[in-house]
């Protein structure tokens, strides 16, 4: 039954035109085709990618930021309360006006005292500049090398200059060994940020991500499957062309770098348009969509194979949206872009005239209050 079942999903004309089938990605003649198992090797890559990240983070990334002068404002940290840690840790970490006047009366402090605590204990969880450089720069070097890489495999070939060429001889397109290592590096890495995600900075587009990873993720996986090996050499092309300016420009905002954070967004924003929003779908989802209805009658595996574009194409629309926000927050002062996506430090605002108040056990000690205002783009003097 699962064999029958097996034969029904991977039937010929399900993935391929009329007249093609997974016979003609048999290899003969010294000729390589892409095939099902060759995928397993993404793991181990993505495997290698996570100790390489560690490696790099440690002996690149960190003495970078000590270079760039990126440093951690001293945050104070909550004290120990056996009234205010539970609730936070199983109820919520925003209480309400009302709740917050109940804890106040069961931890014996005053409202002002449980809001600052909540504020101190929300800070406490946030990442840390240095932890958000590391990662920017990891995967501003792969993004970098990857496009460069992925040019060089690409730029004698002529479905670069022709988008037609993509669906010549198709499905029968021999693989190359080119397209071959940047097919698994690519998936390989894709696979290591779903592997990392539960210890990467969470943003507020958390669920845009997973499902830009997972539409990834398929559409490079199916491609290889059904040798849209051309079509997906081109797409990974796209997208890794912007990616490096964006993460360069967290590594400079970070460091507080005000004027090369927006130069570099800048270019970021217009590469992103440029590529995302003109690139790939008036040329590219033009050629995988609408070309080849003159050469073949549609099939399921065209429409999942576009669906799948169409998934990313909606992401990149909603991304363009917030990031033209930044440039139109950051153009007319001239101050640093700041992320979107990104959760800030709170401040204490008026909470620091009123000096530190030491929370433990349900009783207040006075103090001197301190606070470390770190947004993802901070307003630092430095300059370039």
């Amino acid at each position: 039954m699962l064999s029958r079942l097996r034969e029904q999903i991977w039937a010929d004309w399900i993935w391929f035109p009329e007249g093609y089938g997974w016979a003609d990605l048999t290899d003969h003649d010294g000729k390589v085709y892409p095939k099902t198992q060759d995928l397993w090797a993404t793991i181990p890559i993505a495997l290698c990618f996570l100790v390489i990240r560690q490696i790099f983070e440690r002996t690149v990334a960190t003495p970078l930021a000590s270079i760039l002068g990126v440093t951690d404002k001293k945050r104070v940290r909550a004290s120990p309360n056996p009234v205010l840690e539970p609730y936070f840790c199983s109820t919520s970490k925003n209480p309400t006006q009302s709740s917050i006047e109940v804890l106040s009366k069961q931890s014996g402090c005053s409202v002002r005292q449980v809001q600052r605590w909540f504020r101190r204990r929300r800070n406490q969880e946030r990442p840390c500049k240095l932890k958000k450089f590391r990662e920017a720069s990891w995967r501003f070097t792969f993004y970098l090398v990857a496009f460069f890489a992925g040019l060089a495999a690409l730029i004698d070939k002529p479905w670069l200059y022709d988008m037609k060429q993509v669906w010549e001889d198709f499905p029968k397109m021999p693989l190359l060994p080119s397209e071959y290592w940047y097919y698994m590096i690519e998936l390989g890495f894709y696979l290591s940020l779903v592997f990392s995600i539960a210890s990467d900075v969470k943003r507020k587009d958390f669920k845009e991500q997973i499902i830009h990873h997972v539409a990834t993720i398929s559409l490079i996986s199916f491609s290889w499957l059904v040798n849209y090996i051309r079509a997906g050499t081109l797409i990974m092309l796209v997208h890794d062309s912007s990616d490096s300016f964006m993460e360069a420009a967290k590594m400079f905002n970070y460091a507080g770098w005000r004027n090369t954070c927006n130069i570099m967004f800048t270019t970021f924003a217009a590469v992103f348009i440029f590529t995302r929003l003109v690139i790939l779908p008036f040329w590219i989802i033009h050629t995988t969509c609408v070309y080849p209805l003159t050469l073949y009658r549609p099939f399921l595996g065209f429409y999942f194979f576009n669906g799948l574009m169409f998934v990313l194409q909606a992401l990149h629309i909603f991304w363009a949206i917030l990031i033209l926000r930044m440039v139109v927050k950051f153009l007319p002062g001239n101050h640093i872009v700041e992320d979107e996506r990104s959760d800030k430090d709170e401040t204490e605002s008026e909470d620091e005239d009123g000096g530190h108040e030491k929370l433990q056990n349900g009783h207040a000690q006075n103090g001197h209050a301190q606070n470390g205002h770190t947004p993802l783009n901070n307003n630092h003097s430095k300059k370039d």
